[in-house]
């Protein structure tokens, strides 16, 4: 009998064979095993990450968006991405979106076959105008997911850059659709076909790598300060006071003023400061600088000061 299941995600690992009689100790020590090899599998695709963050821009700029799709343990965590671009770093809602196979409720709970009703996969792409501007990247730790083939073919039809994130090698008829693949493989799991682990893990560094590359070169940083945020809660304000502070070498009550000055708006905030100029014509400098606030004052953000660093891990 040929059982053995050709995608790697789905195979079963010798290593933890026996984890059923593991202790709790055990258990940790052997998820963290499997665990540690991940982030060298995620680096093993740099490049094709540097291809998705450098389109990501690219689509940015000519004002398309990018849309995570994906089904399951895939698609929450497309989802969860996309969610999180707006508090982070101060962009529209519509700029980065998560689309989940049985839209919201899969969320937090399972969808029975959601994954496998191809055509509300275009039903969900058209909903959100998916149009050739944008960028649609599938999400699919087996390679394998219905839904997420038939969104990419539908995104290529109608010109839109494609994109897959998989970590088991996906079958030709969707590799004819993508663009742009990512491959981690990070090979069977500690409980057999349990997804949400290694593949999941290794999933959620490659699309925190793309968002966050993507909104480093739009300028959403100055330095690794992440400037373009929105002091819209006590939590934000005070963060947003002391990076002015740290960034102008001003006191708390400047800061404090200027932040109202700038509308609440960071980054607007240090070029008006640096400048001496309006809101306005701060605004309007960096548009023209392209977002990056470094071509607009023409200085480097200050050292950095007084921080720790824990020793390295062992290898």
């Amino acid at each position: 009998m040929n059982f053995m299941d050709p995608r790697l995600t789905e195979r079963r690992n010798p290593r933890t064979a026996d984890i059923d009689l593991a202790s709790p100790l055990e258990i940790v020590d052997l998820i963290n095993t499997e665990d540690r090899t991940v982030p060298h599998v995620v680096a093993t695709q740099r490049e094709a990450i540097a291809r998705a963050i450098d389109k990501a821009e690219a689509t940015f700029r000519a004002g398309g968006r990018l849309f995570y799709v994906g089904a399951g343990t895939s698609g929450r965590l497309g989802v969860l991405d996309a969610s999180e671009c707006t508090p982070t770093f101060g962009v529209d809602p519509e700029m980065v979106q998560g689309i989940i196979a049985g839209g919201p409720k899969a969320l937090t709970r399972s969808q029975e076959g959601a994954e496998d009703r191809i055509e509300s996969a275009v039903e969900d792409l058209t909903e959100r105008g998916v149009r050739a501007a944008d960028f649609v990247v599938g999400i699919a730790a087996s390679g394998t997911t219905p839904y997420v083939r038939r969104a990419l073919e539908y995104a290529r039809s109608v010109g839109a850059a494609t994109g897959l994130v998989a970590c088991s090698p996906p079958p030709q008829d969707t590799l004819d659709v993508v663009d742009i693949l990512i491959l981690p493989i990070t090979g069977p799991e500690v409980v057999t076909g349990s997804t949400r682990m290694k593949a999941g893990t290794a999933t959620k560094l490659v699309l925190n790598m793309i968002t966050t590359g993507a909104m480093i070169r739009l300028g959403k940083t100055y330095g690794n300060l992440m400037v373009d945020l929105r002091a819209t809660n006590n939590k934000l304000r005070d963060r947003s006071e002391r990076i002015l502070m740290e960034v102008c070498e001003i006191e708390r009550n400047e800061a404090r003023q200027l932040l109202d000055d700038s509308g609440g708006i960071v980054k607007t905030a240090i070029v008006m400061y640096f400048l001496h100029v309006s809101r306005d014509d701060a605004a309007r400098a960096l548009e023209e600088g392209g977002g990056v606030i470094r071509r607009v004052v023409h200085r480097p953000p200050p050292p950095v000061r007084g921080s720790v660093l824990p020793p390295p891990a062992s290898p």
